[in-house]
């Protein structure tokens, strides 16, 4: 028989099957489709079982438009693949939360820069069919809601008229937060918010959710997509989940698998010293400098541990920014308030390793592609 997450032509015979695929040109498929699932008045009745693919917009919105008659509420997981656990718990929150549950899975090619990783980023499309079939069966014994959908799309279908375009100032349609994308990530990825605030815009007005999710670890992306929500009126709430760690607390990203057992081990200095400067503003520091200078030392001392290292055993990197920032602006500050709280951020660019070791676990890549890390952590206000 065939495995559960397989994918399959369309044919009568997958009413039997549990993940079914709706291609493009399948849109009479999509309408029959729609009409063999269960018309219970019970919120929390599965589609038969199933996860749909879909890669084409009309059969997705026929599907969605079913499901508005019939009351069912839709949570939005983007995706750009590669899933980890951090995806995975956004599914399961939203699953939580609504009756059905589309994940879309694109990347992205505008939130890249000419010169950054989009040849490069992982895609393991057999793997995250596999762990959104296991979560959904997961899912479908505790009562919850369900994984209905996927939509991967390609690029022809995400953007009709021109390429995609990475270039400034760039020909096509965007969509640009001024200055909010050109802060901080921004200033070091000018064309990345406008590639996430424009592709967002049409996942949205494609799948037209209830609620969207999206992770903490991203933190200045889900001030964008918050300002996009708002600015724009669009009809939808954007949920936050909590950024997901290792052990030791780095951040779960889909780009760690480029890192190594040396440059892991060293990547954590990010995370450690946003704890430090943490710790500064709970014993009472409100001051800008007094909050970050454990931090920015902390980083400098691993940097210079790292430099005095022979070849073969360092894993050198690069602070790009370390911040104290305001939660709704992401403009830099100089005293926190004790009303208003702050985000502490930063982004370091593990380098290259220099001279692999025989043997050594290097990763995705051999340890030749620089992997950017990004963290942060929400300084809660004081009541």
């Amino acid at each position: 028989m065939a495995q559960p997450y397989r994918l399959f032509a369309i044919h009568k015979s997958l009413r039997h099957a549990r993940t079914r695929v709706l291609s493009p040109g399948s849109r009479h498929v999509a309408h029959n489709v729609l009409r063999s699932f269960s018309s219970s008045p019970c919120l929390r009745t599965p589609f038969a079982g199933e996860t749909l693919i879909f890669h084409d917009v009309p059969p997705l919105r026929e599907y969605r438009k079913d499901l508005l008659l019939k009351q069912r509420t839709v949570g939005l997981v983007p995706t750009m693949g590669a899933l980890h656990e951090g995806h995975i718990s956004l599914v399961r929150q939203a699953a939580a939360e609504n009756t059905d549950v589309f994940v879309t899975v694109y990347v992205n090619p505008t939130q890249f820069g000419l010169n950054e990783d989009l040849a490069s980023y992982p895609k393991t499309w057999e793997s995250d069919m596999k762990q959104l079939h296991a979560l959904d069966r997961e899912l479908a014994s505790l009562g919850a809601g369900r994984v209905s959908a996927v939509f991967a799309p390609n690029t022809q279908t995400m953007y009709p008229t021109l390429p995609p375009d990475s270039s400034i100032p760039g020909v096509g349609s965007f969509i640009e937060m001024r200055p909010l994308g050109q802060l901080l990530e921004g200033a070091s990825r000018p064309v990345f918010f406008r590639g996430v605030a424009t592709v967002c815009m049409k996942l949205f007005n494609i799948c037209a959710p209830d609620r969207v999710y999206f992770g903490q670890k991203d933190i200045q992306q889900t001030v964008v997509i918050k300002r996009l929500v708002k600015d724009f009126h669009l009809k939808m709430e954007v949920k936050i989940g909590q950024t997901q760690r290792e052990e030791d607390g780095l951040a779960l990203s889909s780009r760690n698998v480029y890192l190594g057992a040396r440059r892991r081990s060293v990547g954590i200095v990010l995370n450690q010293a946003l704890r430090k400067a943490e710790a500064h503003y709970k014993q009472g520091k409100r001051k800008r400098g007094d909050i970050l200078w454990p931090a920015n030392a902390h980083a400098d001392r691993i940097l210079l541990k790292q430099d005095a290292m022979d070849l073969d055993k360092r894993a050198r990197f690069e602070v790009d920014y370390i911040s104290l920032a305001d939660p709704d602006t992401m403009e830099e500050l100089e005293e926190v308030d004790d009303t208003r709280g702050a985000i502490l951020s930063g982004a370091v660019k593990m380098l290259p390793i220099e001279s692999p070791r025989e043997g050594e676990e290097l990763g995705v890549g051999g340890g030749q592609i620089p992997v950017r890390l990004i963290d942060n952590i929400v300084l809660d206000p004081v009541v």
